[in-house]
């Protein structure tokens, strides 16, 4: 993002999103404070939490929109949880994406297993868009059973395929069980992390080229990696920065911080805003480098919130939802990989005496999915710990 671009989305902000202009006001800026990628170190970092908080107060986008409601043609309800608008036809965020597959090998002729979500959150839309948007053809598959999604990749002879690593291997996996032959060649994997261990089985075992993304649901996709290694390229735009999460200041090259994105949608800007991934920074010319020609390694979570399966788990979400079932004292989740591909989730519970240990089990797994939007593999009664955290994060990533 040019500094005159930078300049242009700051006035917009400010002119028409009230919780912009209520920011700049109480840090003592005016939209001319920000001439440079520099001057927005002045700015403050608005995190998802403090987001969440305006969102609660002042449905549905807390102050944050630029435009008429009438403007938003979708609304989706976002991991975090978050109310999210659009993208809409003309949002930057399509450019991104569209240029991104483009670069990466997509193109006409392909057809491609959209596994991501269509619910509710705008990750398949997102992806549906951009694919289409280059000219290949979508099978709109969502998170729906592998059985039938391995039949439409066979039958309409997908090429690619978009969705979380875990998922793709077990498709890859019931194909082998099946001895069903796939087209696939091309994946692009997203939404939660991918372990070198399962890198090297879907390029060796199954010859497939893997595209890892990072892509947040405001934002859309913010960095790539096509190779080996943890690090992932950063794509042109949005305008992202890691900056030490107390004092908003950039890191330096090697460095650990925040990753905060400054977009340019005149619907829905975003100035600084923390993404609560934490990364390390790298940079091959210091102070010299393009956006695009740095690099960051995901290395964790800022917050209370855990993703699982692809999805924000949010102790409060987890909170609630356990005060739907009678009987319940206390709860924890627990997310484990024991396998190291696929995450177990599995419920602590601890039941008032005298309860029916069944029918809790029973209302907790659909409570949590309900609210969470995450599939409960276990439930476990006896006591749980008053000074351990609500969602208890076990998984390793070597």
């Amino acid at each position: 993002m040019n500094d005159e671009k930078l300049q242009s989305i700051i006035r917009h902000a400010y002119a028409n999103a009230p919780e912009v202009k209520a920011r700049f006001d109480r840090a003592g800026l005016r939209p001319e404070d920000v001439r440079t990628v520099a001057d927005l170190a002045r700015v403050p970092v608005l995190t998802k939490d403090e987001a969440v908080a305006l969102q609660g107060a002042e449905p549905p986008f807390g102050g944050m929109l630029a435009a008429p409601l009438s403007a938003v043609t979708h609304f989706f309800f976002s991991p975090g949880p978050l109310y999210e608008p659009g993208p809409e036809e003309d949002d930057a965020a399509w450019d991104t994406a569209v240029d991104m597959l483009r670069d990466v090998g997509f193109g006409a002729g392909d057809v491609i297993l959209n596994s991501l979500s269509y619910h509710l959150v705008p990750a398949g839309y997102l992806f549906d868009g951009a694919f289409t948007r280059l000219g290949a053809t979508v099978i709109p598959a969502g998170t729906g059973p592998v059985e039938l999604q391995l039949q439409m990749a066979r039958d309409l002879g997908a090429t690619g395929y978009v969705g979380t690593p875990s998922f793709l291997l077990s498709l890859l996996q019931k194909a082998e069980e099946k001895g069903v032959a796939l087209r696939l060649r091309r994946a692009v994997t997203t939404a939660e992390p991918l372990p070198p261990a399962l890198r090297q089985t879907l390029v060796e075992r199954y010859g497939l080229e893997v595209i890892n993304t990072y892509a947040t649901a405001e934002l859309g996709v913010l960095a790539v990696n096509t190779g080996e290694g943890m690090a992932m390229r950063l794509l042109p735009d949005p305008l992202i920065q890691v900056v030490n999460p107390d004092t908003g200041q950039p890191v330096g090259p090697g460095e650990t911080g925040e990753v905060v994105v400054t977009n340019t949608s005149r619907l829905y800007p975003l100035i600084r805003f923390g993404t609560g991934d934490l990364a390390m920074n790298v940079d091959p010319r210091p102070g010299e480098s393009a956006q695009e020609e740095r690099a960051i390694i995901l290395v964790g979570r800022r917050g209370e919130a855990v993703k699982v399966r692809g999805m924000f788990l949010h102790p409060n979400q987890l909170r609630f939802a356990a005060g739907q079932v009678p009987g319940v004292r206390a709860v924890q989740a627990v997310v484990t990989r024991p396998d190291g591909v696929r995450d177990h989730f599995a419920l602590r519970v601890a039941a008032a005496e005298g309860a029916n240990t069944a029918a809790i089990a029973e209302g907790l797994k659909a409570a949590v999915q309900g609210v969470c939007r995450v599939r409960v593999d276990e439930v476990v009664f006896g006591e749980v710990g008053a000074d351990g955290p609500t969602v208890a994060d076990e998984r390793g990533w070597e």
